[in-house]
């Protein structure tokens, strides 16, 4: 790696707060943030003068979603990289108004810093609650957002004119709630080592019929491997080809429906199942945070089992059993052969379900 690294100066229509800031300038800001501002500005603070050493990479961490989070390395010239294709791809020129409204410790709250200082954007910095909007009237052209934020902000969302989603599914229920904004809103697939989405589709289109495919941002090219997991290819982004443990459909070279992770695929009686698709079926169903998985069954080799974040009653348990038996879209071996009830789910340090943890403190 270089240590002598020559960090591009920011673009000259960048703002942030309003105010707009050279590198010598964000280093006095950054120190400030840290020493005097709120934990979402040190934050901030921190990722800044990360960002201004004269080296060209910086360490994150990923988000611990599939496993225990780690610390990988991101060369900032593939992060001003995925910013450019970003702007492209949503057509997000210098003057676009955004609001960071996500945590900086991770990838999409760092790269919205990144797309800001190197695309010339206007951005204002709120801490990351779960309803950004609550307090702004202010009309933004882009921000980003978790599903969570989203399901909480839908009545501010006239505040702004596109929107992306990402860490985590968008539920079915909370789609039907997206038909009728006007606002563009995409769900995103990506990840921490390929600087945030490489690949993204609309969840509330004019012509009404939602597409399950994501669409490939530029310069990003596609395969699957043996096990139908998807394999990406992204020069401007990664120094390798990156093999994911995602089990895809490829519909066309730029397009690609992602069925679920291959680690979760359950072997039920010689029938491969993929629980995010039962979820997707049973979400439209349940409110009530939730997640399907196995167990080990004599007969079978494995079982579906269901987990429901929610209080334990008998009366509650038979609800949910009548429930699913009635669901005609569920086959024979997608119907959980049990149902858990915990109050609450075990989370990974960003707020994701940790499924093997929930499912070991109940089932141990």
């Amino acid at each position: 790696m270089n240590n002598n690294y020559k960090i591009p100066e920011t673009h000259p229509d960048f703002r942030l707060n309003k105010r707009h800031f050279t590198n010598a300038e964000l280093k006095h800001i950054a120190y400030s943030y840290i020493k005097e501002g709120e934990p979402f500005e040190q934050q901030i603070g921190n990722f800044l003068l990360d960002w201004l050493q004269p080296k060209d990479f910086i360490e994150v961490h990923t988000s611990g979603s599939t496993g225990k989070p780690k610390k990988i390395r991101l060369t900032k010239e593939h992060m001003i990289n995925s910013a450019l294709a970003t702007s492209k791809f949503f057509k997000l020129p210098n003057h676009t108004k955004a609001l960071l409204c996500l945590p900086v410790d991770y990838i999409a709250g760092k790269m919205m810093l990144v797309r800001a200082m190197f695309l010339g954007w206007d951005l204002d910095s709120v801490p990351p609650s779960s309803n950004p909007f609550d307090q702004l009237f202010k009309v933004y052209d882009f921000s980003a957002m978790t599903p969570f934020q989203l399901d909480n902000s839908i009545s501010r969302l006239h505040l702004v004119k596109k929107l992306i989603i990402g860490g985590g599914a968008v539920s079915p229920r909370l789609r039907k709630m997206l038909v009728d904004i006007d606002t563009r809103i995409y769900e995103t697939y990506g990840m921490t080592e390929t600087c945030s989405h490489i690949a993204a589709k609309r969840l509330n289109p004019k012509k009404k019929k939602v597409s399950k495919a994501f669409k490939l941002l530029p310069n990003v090219s596609i395969t699957k491997d043996e096990r139908d997991c998807l394999v990406i290819k992204a020069p401007k982004v990664l120094d390798e080809e990156i093999v994911t443990n995602d089990v895809v459909e490829i519909i066309t070279y730029k397009k690609f429906i992602w069925k679920g992770r291959y680690d979760n695929v359950i072997n039920s009686g010689g029938i491969k199942i993929f629980p995010e698709e039962i979820e997707r079926k049973i979400n439209k169903k349940l409110d009530h945070r939730f997640f399907i998985t196995s167990m080990p069954d004599d007969a079978l080799g494995e079982k579906v089992v269901m987990f429901v974040e929610d209080d334990f009653s008998e009366e509650r348990l038979t609800e949910l059993r009548e429930m699913v038996d009635r669901m005609k879209s569920l086959g024979k071996y997608e119907k959980p052969r049990k149902i858990y009830l915990i109050a609450k789910f075990e989370e990974t340090p960003n707020g994701k379900i940790h499924r093997e943890n929930t499912a070991k403190s109940k089932v141990s």
